[in-house]
């Protein structure tokens, strides 16, 4: 009988050590929700692990309300820093609250700032083996009234293209494909990307909601599968281990 536990304890054990780690920050377009049965919002990490097989654990990491400067002051990455290891991958989104000027605790300046706090998660990250993935922030449904979608991120998704480029990090420009996703929809329809209630219309919500940033599970599920397309696409050695648990 101890035998046949030790042994099922050794296959366990050996076959957790096989699992590979994506860890997801961010803010709250990345995040878990409470309630997701009832709750209509999700983070497009949320509902990542589907896309992947059983070999790749996606732990999300990415909270509301956060940028890179208070990700980093909470002592949030630090606490992903220690558990990271070879092989596992860093999922980095940031940028939506990096512009809040009016918040010292969480404005960053893009090309100060949010740059060099980027290239420390993409440092800290390599110095445990560990690969970093750069995305730009994902677009907010912004359309003017002759049906133009306008940015709104400034020069955060420039300072991440940089970055990924000056230090060779694998990258995928969001923002881009979140574009053509919104686009695609039209001003109308792309609120079923978002969130948009009249007051009753769901029980989740007893007020009216007009919400361009925050994504429904429709929303939330067609950017989950444009990352993952947009993985299969990169290049290199480093990524093929993550390209391979895609199902």
């Amino acid at each position: 009988m101890k035998k046949y536990i030790l042994l099922t304890f050794l296959i366990t054990t050996i076959s957790f050590a096989q699992k590979t780690s994506v860890y997801c920050i961010g803010d709250s377009t990345m995040a878990n929700k409470k309630d997701p049965e009832k709750n209509p919002e999700h983070g497009w990490a949320q509902v990542l692990q589907p896309f992947f097989k059983d070999n790749i654990v996606v732990i999300n990491k990415a909270v509301n309300g956060r940028s890179t400067k208070s990700f980093i002051n909470e002592k949030r990455w630090d606490s992903i820093y220690k558990k990271l290891k070879k092989g596992d991958y860093v999922l980095i989104e940031f940028g939506h609250n990096d512009e809040k000027i009016e918040d010292s605790t969480r404005y960053t300046n893009p090309h100060t700032s949010y740059r060099y706090n980027l290239i420390r998660f993409v440092q800290e990250s390599r110095e445990k083996g560990a690969v970093p993935i750069l995305l730009t922030s994902i677009a907010r449904r912004n359309f003017n009234d002759k049906g133009v979608l306008v940015p709104t991120h400034g020069d955060y998704p420039l300072e991440t293209r940089l970055v990924a480029q000056e230090y060779k990090v694998p990258f995928i420009d969001l923002e881009y494909y979140t574009e053509l996703l919104e686009q695609s929809y039209g001003p109308e329809k792309s609120k079923q990307l978002h969130l948009h209630y009249k007051a009753g219309e769901n029980p989740y919500y007893d007020k009216d909601k007009a919400d361009d940033t925050h994504l429904s599970l429709k929303g939330a599920a067609a950017i989950a599968q444009i990352v993952i397309n947009q993985i299969k696409g990169l290049e290199g050695a480093s990524i093929q281990k993550l390209k391979a648990g895609i199902k």
